[in-house]
C-alpha cells in the first residue's frame, strides 16, 4: 500500500480583482512504504503547499490526497498518531534546555519521559540535552525538529526542507540520521532543493516543477532516463583516440583529462576494438555518471539552487 497518494492534486490561491496563482497544477504522486523519498524542486516549485494539502495545513482546489490509506483533508485524525512532520522552521524556547523542549510537547500528546529519552538519543542529542537550545548548532536545532516529529514513534515521517540553511557539518549530521530512519523501516518523506543531498539520502524521489511532477522513480531510474548515456574513455593521447574512433564511425570528444564517447554502456567493445586496431591502449573505459543536477536542469529547465533560503 502507498502511504501517500496525490491525484490530480491542485491549489490555487485567489486574489481580488487579479488571476489567482496556481501553486499546484495536477501533482499525481505515489510514496511506497519504507525508505527514504526525496521530494525535490526548486524554492517556489510548490513542495511546501503540497505538503501543506497532504498534512490538512491548506485546502485544496481540486484533486484528492491520501496519506496512510485515508483522505487526509477528512479523515487525518484516524492516522494522525502514526504521523511525525516538520514543515518549515520548527518553534522551539530557546532558553529552555533540548529535553524540557521535548518534554513539554511530549507531555501534550501524552508521551512521557521515557520516550523524551529514547528519542534524544535517536537524534544525537543525549550528551547536549540539558544545554539551553540558544546554545545549540543550527544543526542540532534541526536535529531537536526532527526528534519533536519522532515523539510518536510514528510509522511516517514528513519534513520540510530539514538540511535547509545548515553547514556542510550540520548537512551531514542530517543526512545520516535520515537514511538511519529509513533503513529502520519507517517512510521518511523529505523535501529538500538541495540536489547533492537528495541524491546522497534518498531512495527514490520525485521531481516537482512549476507546480507539476515531471519525474518520480527509484533514483537511479530517474537518473537514467534524464538524459544521453555514454562512455568515459581515458588513454595516453586523446587526440590519437579521437580519431580512431572517428575513422570507426564512432562520434567522441575530449573533455579535460578524457574523452567523452558517445556509445551505451553495452557497446564499449566497440571502443576497445577501434582503439586497439591503432595500438591504442585504455587506461580507463566506464559508463558516464549522470549528475542529479543535470537531470534536473533538463527536467524542469531551471537551475537549482544549492544553498538555504
Amino acid at each position: 500500500m502507498a502511504v501517500i497518494e496525490l491525484t490530480g492534486l491542485r491549489k490555487e490561491y485567489h486574489r481580488f480583482r487579479r488571476p489567482p496563482i496556481v501553486a499546484l497544477d495536477g501533482v499525481d504522486l505515489s510514496v511506497p512504504d519504507g525508505g527514504v523519498f526525496g521530494f525535490l524542486g526548486p524554492n517556489g516549485s510548490g513542495k511546501t503547499t503540497t505538503i501543506r494539502c497532504l498534512l490538512a495545513l491548506a485546502r485544496p482546489t481540486a484533486g484528492a490526497c491520501r496519506v496512510l490509506g485515508v483522505d487526509s483533508q477528512t479523515d487525518l485524525p484516524k492516522v494522525i498518531g502514526r504521523i511525525g512532520s516538520m514543515v518549515e522552521t520548527p518553534g522551539l524556547f530557546p532558553a529552555m534546555t533540548g529535553r524540557k523542549n521535548l518534554a513539554l510537547l511530549g507531555r501534550i500528546q501524552g508521551i512521557g519521559p521515557k520516550a523524551v529519552a529514547v528519542v534524544l538519543d535517536r537524534v544525537g542529542l543525549a550528551e547536549r540535552a540539558d544545554d539551553p537550545v540558544r546554545n545549540y548548532s543550527l544543526g542540532m536545532r534541526q536535529r531537536l525538529g526532527i526528534g519533536i516529529a519522532l515523539l510518536k514513534d510514528p510509522q511516517l515521517l514528513v519534513l520540510d526542507e530539514p538540511a535547509n540553511g545548515l553547514d556542510p557539518a550540520g548537512i551531514k549530521e542530517v543526512r545520516e540520521l535520515l537514511r538511519s530512519l529509513g533503513a529502520e523501516g519507517r517512510t521518511v518523506f523529505v523535501s529538500s532543493h538541495l540536489l547533492s543531498e537528495v541524491q546522497q539520502t534518498c531512495d527514490r524521489v520525485a521531481v516537482l516543477a512549476r507546480g507539476r511532477c515531471v519525474a518520480a522513480g527509484a533514483v537511479d531510474d530517474v537518473l537514467a532516463a534524464g538524459g544521453a548515456q555514454g562512455l568515459i574513455v581515458r588513454l595516453a593521447n586523446l587526440q590519437k583516440g579521437v580519431a580512431a574512433l572517428a575513422e570507426a564511425g564512432i562520434d567522441a570528444e575530449i573533455a579535460g583529462d578524457h574523452l567523452r564517447v558517445d556509445l551505451p554502456p553495452e557497446d564499449a567493445e566497440m571502443v576497445t576494438r577501434a582503439l586497439v586496431k591503432k595500438r591504442l591502449y585504455l587506461t580507463e573505459l566506464r559508463p558516464e555518471e549522470i549528475s542529479l543536477e543535470a537531470v534536473f536542469l533538463e527536467l524542469t529547465g531551471e537551475h537549482p539552487v544549492e544553498e538555504g533560503g
